[in-house]
């Protein structure tokens, strides 16, 4: 198993996540719109517009109104008295957010219809002042914009017939704009006598409210003002609209002296502010005279707030507004500045925000621990929401936040998922793979900390344990295979065991043959101790095993170990078929061969000069410089002393003679043999000195 392909293969995860929010970002479904638009709905609840004295007011035919002067419609003739008080009294600008489709229903060629009238009667209404042209003439005297509605049913050679007209300053790419093949036009002795003519058409969003106001719409293919925008253009005394477009659509409306920004589709981001008692004057009262200096040098946009009339929008602020304040508030921001701004570069900047962030915490979940990587996607999240705050309540700017923060969220749990499950299937095979080789304390260690093991060839210094068994061939041929099997187990399991204590791995079992490292895969610095004292228990186990079989009839022989250390390479050799923990190295072959010296030696336990110097204060003594067969270098080896408590001086003193050559050798190892009979590392020495040999040189000659 490895680790890193599979950690790539993880990082795929968030990158589809990513994609994912990519394609949601491109393709906009209803539900994200709506959530996008809910954020920003909050965002103004938090800080909505803050009202100040403006040039703008709403003549309101509100229910005291039509208390007072009668019910909806009033003859136009009444309109034109209003038409007259205002631009009296000084108004900028007449704008009627009430649309003039029909002839006057109460002029008299329309009673004339409807009432049975004789011959003088008839003639008697004749007389009387049509309410439409007196209106007209109303709205000659200049300044007055009438309002139309667009309609989604085709009208043929449809044009609005403004005054106005359209400059466009950039690419002519102003597909955006919400086109209508149709319109219901305006009576044309009206519009033939007003200053402007703009659309009333609004476009709600999908959940009824109204957050943006159209400037510039469609018709037929042809820009047609909205109501508002000529509201601005007839109060600044303008002829024409300048549009600036980019190859994204359209950018800017410049209005005389104003240059407002706008959506690629023609429409300004409303910053709604509350209700203001200010904003809006009583019909009845303008009428009257009573509030001449309220309107003078302003902009006056006559509607209604009557239930009765159904001109009600929903607000993002909550609950609803009348139709005419949501072009009053359109106007108001426009004039000061203070509209919101939703740039064509702002979605570049979500789309950054979304792969940065998706891609990037997903990275974090999946190569930092749990607590680092909370602490990013939090810092990322947490960023997201004040930058997106800030950008609204310190420059108006609508960012989405929504949908990055969402990928980021969802590229953080998954990954995290992810990595538990990768990180909770590598313990596992962890666990099955060293329980095998590793004692059992030392698997949760590679568990808890997977860094220290190295799959693959890796330098290391360690120590090696080699056992066999003494004519372990022989002994199997007189015992039933099942028996034997049984025997072997029982000392196999033991001695495992034991190196388990000693927190050895195991490198392999050959029949009888245990081998033992120590160093590996865990380092541990006091290596040749544990592989000493391991092998000083394995010889008192072993002993004791043959000795109480051997005592009850049963033949097994004696353990035989090698103990030797150095530098090896350490890792998995299997290939990738198969895993194959384990040393190579020349101190694996040289351990090995320790272990075979013993028979030749007389000696159960055979330890190197390596190991011996890391542990000096275990007892030992003195076996001789052995050349192993293949090695032309003698290495010096010692017999550890087990059940000693202190150094053979005795030997000492003999294995010193017989290392100088000394001529009293041969006596001293002929008195330590008569005192040891049963001494075989002094018997092996004294038929060496019998047969002439000298010094301390033992040149194996092993078959």
């Amino acid at each position: 198993m490895s680790s890193q392909p599979r950690l790539r293969f993880a990082f795929l995860l968030p990158a589809l996540l990513t994609v994912c929010g990519v394609i949601a970002m491109l393709v906009r479904p209803p539900v994200l719109v709506s959530a996008s638009h809910a954020v920003f709905d909050q965002f103004q609840r938090w800080q909505p517009r803050t009202y100040q004295e403006s040039p703008v007011r709403i003549v309101d035919i509100d229910e005291a109104s039509l208390a007072q002067l009668g019910q909806w419609p009033w003859p136009r003739d009444r309109l034109a008295v209003l038409v007259d008080r205002l631009r009296a009294a000084g108004a900028a600008a007449i704008v009627f957010d009430v649309a003039f489709l029909e002839p006057d229903r109460t002029s008299p060629s329309a009673l004339a219809r409807v009432w049975p009238l004789d011959e003088s009667g008839r003639q008697l209404l004749a007389a009387l002042p049509d309410p439409d042209q007196v209106f007209a003439e109303a709205l000659a005297g200049g300044g007055v914009v009438l309002a139309f509605p667009l309609d989604t049913v085709p009208t043929p050679k449809a044009t609005s017939e403004g005054p106005a007209r359209f400059v466009v300053a950039g690419p002519p790419t102003l597909a955006a704009l919400p086109d209508f093949p149709g319109l219901v036009p305006v009576l044309p002795d009206l519009a033939g006598r007003a200053a402007g003519l703009g659309a009333m058409t609004f476009r709600p969003d999908a959940d009824g409210v109204l957050r943006r106001v159209p400037l510039v719409l469609s018709l037929d293919g042809q820009p047609v003002p909205g109501l508002a925008a000529e509201a601005l253009r007839v109060a600044q005394g303008a002829r024409n609209y300048v549009l600036r477009t980019d190859p994204a659509g359209l950018m800017a409306v410049r209005i005389g002296a104003l240059e407002i920004p706008t959506t690629p589709a023609g429409e300004v981001w409303l910053h709604y502010s509350p209700p203001v008692t200010g904003r809006s004057l009583s019909a009845w009262r303008v009428m009257r005279g009573e509030l001449d200096h309220e309107v003078r040098g302003r902009i006056v946009l006559v509607g209604s707030s009557a239930q009765g009339l159904m001109d009600l929008r929903f607000s993002p602020l909550g609950g609803v507004i009348p139709g005419v304040e949501v072009h009053a508030q359109a106007i108001e921001q426009s004039l000061a500045g203070q509209g919101l701004h939703r740039p064509a570069w702002v979605e570049a900047l979500e789309l950054a925000i979304l792969v940065v962030g998706g891609l990037g915490v997903g990275a974090a979940a999946l190569s930092l621990g749990a607590l680092p990587a909370s602490g990013v996607a939090f810092a990322m999240l947490a960023s997201l929401a004040a930058g997106t705050w800030l950008a609204f309540s310190n420059a108006r700017l609508l960012i989405d936040a929504l949908l990055p923060g969402a990928v980021v969220l969802a590229s953080f749990v998954a990954a995290g998922v992810l990595r538990h499950w990768l990180s909770e299937r590598r313990q596992r095979w962890v666990k099955q793979a060293f329980s095998r080789y590793v004692s059992p304390n030392l698997v949760q260690h590679l568990v808890d900390h997977p860094e220290t093991l190295e799959l693959g060839g890796v330098r290391r210094e360690c120590s090696f344990v080699f056992t066999d068994l003494a004519d372990f061939t022989r002994m199997l041929e007189g015992l039933d295979p099942a028996e034997a099997v049984a025997r072997l187990n029982r000392y196999l399991d033991e001695m495992i065991a034991i190196a388990f204590r000693h927190q050895g791995t195991l490198d392999r079992i050959v029949g009888d043959a245990v081998a033992i490292m120590f160093s590996a895969p865990v380092v541990q610095p006091d290596h040749a101790r544990r592989a000493l004292l391991c092998a000083l228990d394995m010889a008192r186990f072993s002993r004791r095993y043959a000795d109480n079989l051997n005592a009850a009839g049963i033949e097994f022989g004696q353990t035989r170990i090698g103990v030797h250390g150095g530098e090896v390479i350490v890792g998995n050799f299997g290939g990738s078929a198969i895993f194959d923990y384990r040393a190579l190295g020349d101190p694996v072959n040289t351990a090995s061969r320790l272990e075979s010296a013993n028979k030749w030696l007389g000696t159960s336990v055979c330890v190197s000069e390596v190991i011996r110097s890391a542990v000096p204060d275990l007892p030992a003594r003195p076996v001789g410089r052995l050349i192993l067969k293949g090695k032309q270098t003698p290495i010096m080896v010692y017999e550890p002393l087990p059940d000693a408590g202190e150094e053979d001086v005795d030997y000492a003193a003999a294995y010193a003679a017989l290392r100088d050559s000394h001529p009293d050798a041969l006596a001293r190892f002929q008195s330590l043999a008569a005192q040891r009979p049963t001494d075989t590392l002094v018997a092996m020495h004294l038929a060496r000195l019998e047969a002439g040999e000298s010094g301390d040189l033992i040149v194996l000659r092993e078959k």
